[in-house]
């Protein structure tokens, strides 16, 4: 994989406030005191509607289309391809809204309704029983922790053990200088 010029990772940067905006309700945003509680002993991540991409999927099992963010440190893992492990420190998000048909576009889906947002954050030494990995999720547009154990997290991740328990492929970035 290419090294990636930072300037180019923060051209490329996807910015979510308008998604927020919708799929938190009227008051459009959420205030520092307003954050979620904690899913599985991890706080909410404020600030992570700020992140920059590193992949989108789309599950057609359930019909869901999925925004991966990482923080700072993930995009430069994911754009040097230093993925296998991921460094210690990184943060993946994902955001996951239902898809819909494009109005003007049949042929097309895009984001319906939000469905939830969910974490990976590396950190060998604190979550050494999830496999380096801290895991949680936060469910709807009111953004309510699930709370079922990090267990459910990591069975649905088993088939991808080899890959540090990451299903997501970094597609390719155009690099130019």
């Amino acid at each position: 994989m290419m090294k990636a010029d930072l300037s180019q990772v923060k051209r490329l940067q996807v910015k979510l406030p308008l998604v927020l905006l919708f799929t938190l309700g009227s008051s459009g945003s959420i205030a520092a005191t307003d954050l979620p509680q904690p899913s599985h002993g991890i706080d909410y991540p404020a600030g992570w509607d700020q992140w920059s991409a590193v992949a989108v999927s789309h599950r057609t099992d359930n019909n869901t289309i999925r925004l991966i963010l990482g923080n700072e440190l993930a995009v430069k893992a994911a754009r040097e391809g230093q993925t296998n492990p991921w460094p210690d420190g990184a943060i993946l998000a994902k955001v996951v809204w239902k898809d819909t048909e494009l109005e003007n576009w049949k042929a097309a889906t895009v984001p319906g309704e939000f469905v939830h947002a969910e974490f990976m954050f590396k950190d060998s030494k604190r979550f050494t029983e999830t496999y380096g990995w801290g895991w949680a999720r936060w469910v709807g547009p009111e953004q309510k922790p699930f709370n079922e154990g990090a267990g459910v997290c990591v069975a649905c991740h088993t088939p991808v053990k080899d890959r540090d328990w990451v299903f997501t492929d970094v597609p390719f970035f155009p690099q130019f200088k």
